[in-house]
């Protein structure tokens, strides 16, 4: 058998101990996370980037089903982690990569792009989250209306960035002991949290899920707010994202950007793990969930590294409060909602008016091209 990711793992015969896995390509390294044990009820799977997982899956699907070819452009629009996984997927299966990058897109992120092939349109810096995301989605028309040859991803809105996320279940399965769990991390897009919970579900294990959102987010209601620290746009949304099932969540808390830091900065502090700020957010949630649960088992998903917070967070951490000092308003409905920090038993309720995609916000599936689905090694 191949090196590779369907390779068996090996021990050493001396040991016992698992041998390392050679793999085809980075995607299969970096897609798989760190497990780490933060307390006897709270796990972390910390990512490199977590989004490889919804790229990579995406973009199998779509080669196998014909929807794409090899040679052909994928376009999309990402403030950072989708950006870098849909350029490594690229990368991996012969296809050309265009993003449309959010002012949130580094100088680092940028040089990784463009040296993987990608073609990065960079939106000028706008005065808030909503009106990025609207110049972002209305550049990407831009260029469908110019190349109609192009694949727009949409992973706002398009569920095959869910499919993903069932290896990521079933790498869990083989880790974790059995039992209820639950999974907290940031609701995003709504692929990640609501597809590896709906995975999970499916194979038979109770899950509860806690989703987390920024002040300032149509997505679960909280945009007549506002955070003028917050530089977390992935977490959150200022237009309405298709791809989120608010049927899927038990809980949601709303967290400002100083608790958030908290959470990250005593991350490091605590447990040395270098993670972002939608990990801190995660981090301080999970901690307070779980000791309103004890026993149960918590897993905390961490979407990425702190690098491309250095500066603004972790250069900051002498201003970061104690974690063990905050605690959330326990709210019964969102007109109950405040900043800083607020929960609230979602209970799989339907999305706010204004988190409802209506018709013309989602674009219609490429058309198929007239050509044979592609076979992939995995």
């Amino acid at each position: 058998m191949r090196a590779g990711a369907d390779a068996c793992p090996r021990t050493t015969a001396a040991t016992g101990t698992p041998a390392a896995t050679v793999h085809d390509h980075i995607t299969d390294a970096v897609k798989t996370p760190d497990l780490i044990r933060l307390t006897d009820d709270v796990v972390l799977a910390r990512f490199e980037t977590m989004k490889v997982y919804a790229a990579l899956g995406a973009v199998r699907s779509l080669l196998r089903r014909g929807r794409v070819v090899p040679g052909q452009t994928l376009v999309d629009s990402s403030s950072g982690i989708y950006a870098l996984a849909l350029a490594m997927a690229c990368h991996r299966y012969g296809l050309r990569c265009h993003i449309v990058a959010s002012t949130t897109v580094d100088a680092t992120m940028r040089a990784q792009l463009e040296i993987l092939g990608a073609t990065v349109d960079a939106m000028p810096p706008s005065q808030s989250l909503r009106l990025d995301q609207e110049l972002r989605v209305r550049h990407v028309r831009r260029l469908l209306a110019e190349r109609p040859d192009f694949h727009w991803m949409r992973q706002y809105h398009d569920d095959v960035h869910y499919e993903g996320y069932r290896e990521f279940a079933e790498m869990l399965t083989g880790a974790l002991p059995e039992g209820p769990l639950t999974v907290v991390g940031a609701v995003g897009t709504g692929a990640s949290t609501g597809g590896l919970a709906r995975a999970l579900r499916e194979s038979g294990r109770s899950v509860r899920l806690v989703g987390i959102q920024p002040f300032g987010s149509v997505t679960f209601g909280s945009e007549r707010f506002e955070d003028p620290e917050a530089i977390i746009a992935g977490i959150g949304s200022s237009i309405p994202f298709g791809n989120v099932r608010h049927e899927l969540y038990d809980t949601v808390h709303w967290l400002d950007f100083r608790h958030a830091m908290a959470g990250a900065v005593g991350l490091l502090r605590k447990h040395a793990v270098f993670a972002g700020l939608s990990t801190g957010a995660a981090h301080l949630t999970a901690s307070w969930e779980a000791a309103r649960d004890p026993g149960r088992l918590h897993l905390v998903l961490g979407a990425d590294t702190g690098h491309r917070y250095a500066e603004r967070v972790f250069a900051r951490h002498a201003e970061a409060m104690d974690p063990a000092g905050l605690f959330p308003r326990i709210i019964a409905s969102p007109d109950e909602l405040r900043p800083p920090w607020s929960v609230m038993e979602w209970a799989g309720r339907a999305a706010p008016e204004a988190a409802r995609t209506v018709e013309g916000d989602v674009p219609p599936p490429a058309a198929s091209p007239s050509v044979p689905s592609v076979e992939l090694r995995p």
